[in-house]
Parts: C-alpha cells; sequence; structure tokens
C-alpha cells in the first residue's frame, strides 16, 4: 500500500502472504466499524427513550442520571437539554462513521480488483443441505400412542 509506484501492470503480487495478510485486516476493520455502528445506534434509540419518556412530565420533578458511574439527583430540567445533547452528539459520531465505513468499503473493493481477490461461497453447499432439511421443516411428527 505504500508503494503505489509506477509499476501497475504487476500479474503477481510482491508477497502473495502480505496481500492477504492486509486483505484480512481491512476486512477486520470494516466488522470492528460495523459493530460500533450498531453499538452506537442502540446507544440513539437508548436516548430516544429516555426522552420520550420524560418530556411529557414536570420539569421539577426529580430524576437520576448516571454520570462517569455515578448516580446523581438532578430535575429534569436539567437532566433533558443533556440527554438531548448527548444524543446529538451521538448521532454525528454514528453520521461520521457511516462516511468512514463507506471510504473502507471503496478501498476494499479497490483492492480486490488490483489484486483480484474473489471470495469463494461457500452457500452452494449449505444450500444442498438446507433443501434436504427443509422438506422436513413445519412438520412435527409424534409416535402414533401418544395421539390416542
Amino acid at each position: 500500500m505504500a508503494s503505489k509506484s509506477g509499476s501497475g501492470g504487476l500479474r503477481e503480487p510482491p508477497n502473495e502472504q502480505a496481500v492477504l495478510n492486509h486483505y484480512e485486516s481491512m476486512r477486520s476493520e470494516l466488522s470492528q466499524i460495523y459493530s460500533n455502528i450498531t453499538e452506537l445506534e442502540m446507544q440513539v434509540s437508548e436516548h430516544s427513550l429516555v426522552i420520550n419518556a420524560i418530556q411529557p412530565l414536570d420539569q421539577s420533578r426529580k430524576c437520576f442520571r448516571m454520570i462517569g458511574g455515578v448516580l446523581v439527583e438532578r430535575t429534569i430540567k436539567e437532566v433533558l437539554p443533556a440527554v438531548q445533547r448527548n444524543k446529538d452528539g451521538l448521532e454525528e459520531v454514528v453520521k461520521k462513521l457511516y462516511e468512514t465505513l463507506e471510504k473502507k468499503k471503496n478501498e476494499l473493493t479497490e483492492f480486490e480488483a488490483k489484486y483480484k481477490i474473489r471470495i469463494r461461497k461457500q452457500d452452494d453447499s449449505k444450500e444442498e443441505g438446507n433443501k434436504k432439511e427443509g422438506n422436513a421443516q413445519g412438520v412435527l411428527v409424534g409416535s402414533a400412542s401418544s395421539s390416542q
């Protein structure tokens, strides 16, 4: 990756194992980004639930908020804007992660094209196995003596 100099007509990579290792690290990086996005989207969802739960309540009502592992007592009037700010911040981070994800996917696609990487699908053998099992799906068979 560091040397993108003139020999664009390389037919074989200098070291297949190095290319494979780099490709696997790129795929694991994509996987990590996906998991980060999922985790942050869950937090955004939780923040939305909290906001929807406390918004209609009396603003002077007591509520408790966890700050750095410490439970503190505040009023809804104090907590609601902070929770909203946190939610907005999380949404920004998720948006940036999606942008990063798209860039990384494009880089991976370019890398696959450059080194002519194709992933072998193992779905063919799995589909055959599922077809054999699929004939009996949804059928419950019991012994004849149990139905009497």
